[in-house]
């Protein structure tokens, strides 16, 4: 079987947060197994599963995105919609735009520090909408 629900998130600033307890607020109860599978419907925004537990590490995400792929980088042409357009893109390709967690005994399995992440590449992204699909 399979169950489907599509999420709004709201808009949230530039960077990474945790959205696991939100996402588990929409989807309500889970199978006793399964996987949930969660896409992102942006082209400039991304979903991970990484550390939980310590807030310098969604700090030290941006540090490092913004490094990599920094706004106003010269020889970009797709500038129309700002400076941190396109880089967005570039690091949605990085981060992936969807997750998939098994679900076990009626819980999410993730490791101990993990958690659901929405990464947000734009200064003022606006609402971000996620399909999470159940399948058991």
């Amino acid at each position: 079987m399979v169950r489907q629900i599509e999420i709004s998130l709201p808009a949230l600033p530039r960077g990474f947060h945790l959205i696991t307890e939100e996402v588990l607020r929409h989807i309500g109860t889970l199978p006793d197994a399964g996987i949930l599978h969660l896409y992102i419907k942006h082209t400039s925004a991304g979903l991970a599963i990484n550390e939980n537990a310590s807030p310098s590490v969604l700090n030290d995400f941006e540090m490092v995105f913004n490094r990599l792929v920094p706004e106003n980088e010269p020889g970009l042409t797709h500038t129309l919609e700002g400076p941190d357009d396109m880089p967005a893109h570039i690091k949605a390709v990085l981060s992936g735009s969807s997750v998939s967690i098994p679900i076990s005994d009626g819980v999410l399995n993730l490791g101990t520090w993990q958690g659901i992440y929405l990464c947000e590449f734009r200064n003022y992204g606006g609402c971000r909408r996620v399909v999470a699909t159940i399948y058991f």
